[in-house]
């Protein structure tokens, strides 16, 4: 994958309520066109008024899983990027609302490698949470107390790794 080629020029919605959050990955995304939104009330006319290849949305500051809402309606993938709300409900909770990804803001530094990822899963049509497991799989182990999380959830996550997501 050529993640400057993937991310050059496409537009993305950052919404955080963290200033330093939104700082960062604009930097960190600089290659992108870049709109950010530090409230929920922002986050939601911009994804109600413009197109955007990709949302970048916490969960906690900004009710997150309300804009997801909208992302969808939109047709806008949305990649989950989260500190507070890093539990193994909230991610579960993440995929069935329909978000692309799930991101630690642990690893931020690897952001535009995670929105690479849902780019490159959307225009070849694959399932990015097959890329999501191979990336961050590990993280969430450690993070989760060990591979038992996925057990709990086994048909759960064995079916979202084999469907197409559709998008």
């Amino acid at each position: 994958m050529n993640r400057e080629k993937i991310l050059k020029g496409k537009k993305v919605l950052i919404v955080d309520d963290e200033q330093d959050i939104l700082e960062v990955l604009t930097e960190l995304l600089s290659q992108c066109k870049i709109d950010v939104a530090s409230s929920f009330e922002e986050g939601k006319r911009l994804l109600e008024t413009s197109e955007y290849h990709i949302a970048i949305l916490d969960i906690m500051g900004v009710n997150g899983f309300e804009l997801l809402k909208i992302a969808n309606q939109r047709g806008i993938p949305a990649l989950m990027l989260t500190a507070h709300a890093l539990t193994k409900e909230n991610l579960k909770k993440s995929a069935e609302k329909g978000a692309s990804y799930y991101a630690p803001k642990d690893e931020i530094n690897k952001i535009g490698l995670f929105v690479a990822d849902v780019l490159e899963a959307k225009e070849k049509q694959k399932n990015v949470w097959v890329k999501w497991i191979e990336r961050l799989g590990s993280f969430y182990d450690t993070k989760f107390g060990g591979t038992g999380w996925r057990e709990e959830e086994k048909e759960f996550w064995k079916k979202k790794l084999e469907e197409y997501t559709g998008l």
